[in-house]
C-alpha cells in the first residue's frame, strides 16, 4: 500500500514539506492531494468539502511537476496564460494576469521570450507563475528544485519561500532533501513507508524527534544505542547520564534505546582527562563554514561540529576527552 492510514491537517496559509526518502509515499499523497490519484478509502477535505470524486481540473489547486511540464512550443507569457485561457478568461484579463505574474515572479520582460532560452531557475519561476494563474486555494509541488544545481536551489528555495508568505497561499512541497524542508516549513511531515512517522514545526523534528528513523533522516546526528538504567537515568557508552528532558517516549528501566546526539552537541577536549569520554580522532574535514571531526569512542564513531573560531586544537590520531550535551539530546525507542 503506497499511503497507508494517513490522518494529517495542513495549516492554512502555511508551507508544509512532504519528507522522507525515495517511496516513502509522499509523491503519491500529493497525487491524491491533487486527484491525479484515486483513494481506495478516507476523505480529502479542502476548504470545508470532501474532494473525492472530484477530478483535478476541478480542484481549486495549482500545481508545479518535478518536471515543470512547460510547453516548449509557446513563450513565456503563453505559457502562464494557459490556465486561464482553458477556463475562458477573455484576452485583456488574460494579459493583465500575466503581467502581474511576470512582475510577482520577477520575470517582468520575459514574456515573448522562449522555454529553451530560460536557465533553469527562470524556467522554475515560469512554472510557479503557471500554477499560481488562476489564484488557487492550495498551491502543491512535486520536487520543484531537484533538477537545479546546489547554489541555485538554495537560491530558489528561499525565493520560494518569500514568495509564499507574501501570497499567504497554503502550500504543500515534496522534497527528500531534509535541508530544504528546514529551509523553507512551517510543518515538516516526516513520511516512511506510506506512514506519516511525525509531523511538527522544524526545530521539533530536529530536538525532540519521534523515533531514530526521524533522528536519522533529518539532518545529521550520533545515533547511540543506550539503556535505560532508571526512570529519569540512562547508560551511555559504560556511563551514566541523567536522561534527556525531551525524552518522549517510554522511560522504563532495562529498556533498550537511543540516543540521537546531533554533532553539535558533541564537544571535543585536548586533554583527555577533560571529558567524560575518551576517544581517538580519526578524521578531520574542513568545510569552511565548520570543522568536522570524526572520533572513535567505545567501538563507535562520534561524529562532532564545531565553528571555525571555536576550532578545538586536535589531530588526526590524538588522544581526546568527549563531553555530550545529553540535554539537549533526544532519546528515541530503538
Amino acid at each position: 500500500m503506497a499511503v497507508d492510514d494517513v490522518n494529517l491537517e495542513i495549516p492554512a496559509g502555511k508551507l508544509v514539506c512532504l519528507l522522507g526518502p525515495s517511496g516513502c509515499g509522499k509523491t503519491t499523497l500529493l497525487r491524491l492531494i491533487a486527484g491525479l490519484e484515486q483513494a481506495t478509502t478516507g476523505q480529502i477535505i479542502v476548504g470545508g468539502k470532501d474532494q473525492a470524486g472530484l477530478p483535478a481540473h476541478r480542484r481549486d489547486l495549482g500545481m508545479v511537476f518535478q518536471s515543470l511540464a512547460l510547453f516548449p512550443h509557446l513563450n513565456v507569457a503563453k505559457n502562464i496564460a494557459y490556465p486561464l485561457q482553458i477556463r475562458g478568461v477573455d484576452h485583456a484579463a488574460c494579459a493583465s494576469r500575466v503581467d502581474e505574474l511576470l512582475q510577482l515572479v520577477r520575470m517582468p520582460d520575459a514574456g515573448d521570450r522562449r522555454i529553451h532560452q530560460l536557465s533553469g531557475g527562470q524556467r522554475q519561476r515560469v512554472a510557479i507563475a503557471r500554477a499560481l494563474a488562476i489564484n488557487p486555494a492550495l498551491f502543491l509541488l512535486d520536487e520543484p528544485l531537484s533538477a537545479l544545481d546546489a547554489k541555485l536551489r538554495e537560491h530558489m528555495q528561499v525565493e520560494l519561500r518569500l514568495l509564499q508568505k507574501t501570497l499567504g497561499i497554503t502550500t504543500i512541497v515534496v522534497t527528500h532533501d531534509q535541508r530544504e524542508a528546514m529551509t523553507m516549513a512551517d510543518l515538516v511531515v516526516v513520511m516512511d513507508r506510506g506512514r506519516v512517522l511525525q509531523a511538527a514545526p522544524p526545530i521539533e523534528i530536529y530536538r525532540s524527534p519521534a523515533n531514530s528513523f526521524v533522528a536519522g533522516f533529518i539532518g545529521t546526528s550520533n545515533l547511540v544505542r543506550c539503556r535505560r538504567t532508571g526512570v529519569d537515568e540512562i547508560e551511555v557508552l559504560g556511563r551514566n547520564y541523567p536522561a534527556p528532558p525531551n525524552s518522549t517516549r517510554s522511560t522504563a528501566g532495562g529498556r533498550d534505546a537511543v540516543l540521537s546526539v546531533r554533532p553539535e552537541d558533541v564537544a571535543l577536549h585536548t586533554d583527555p582527562s577533560d571529558g567524560e569520554l575518551q576517544g581517538v580522532v580519526e578524521f578531520i574535514r574542513d568545510l569552511g563554514s565548520s570543522v568536522e571531526f570524526h572520533v572513535s569512542a567505545g567501538g563507535i564513531t562520534l561524529l562532532s561540529v564545531a565553528p571555525p573560531r571555536g576550532r578545538p586544537n586536535v589531530s588526526i590520531g590524538q588522544d581526546v576527552g568527549i563531553t555530550l550535551h545529553i540535554a539537549r539530546a533526544a532519546l528515541t525507542d530503538p
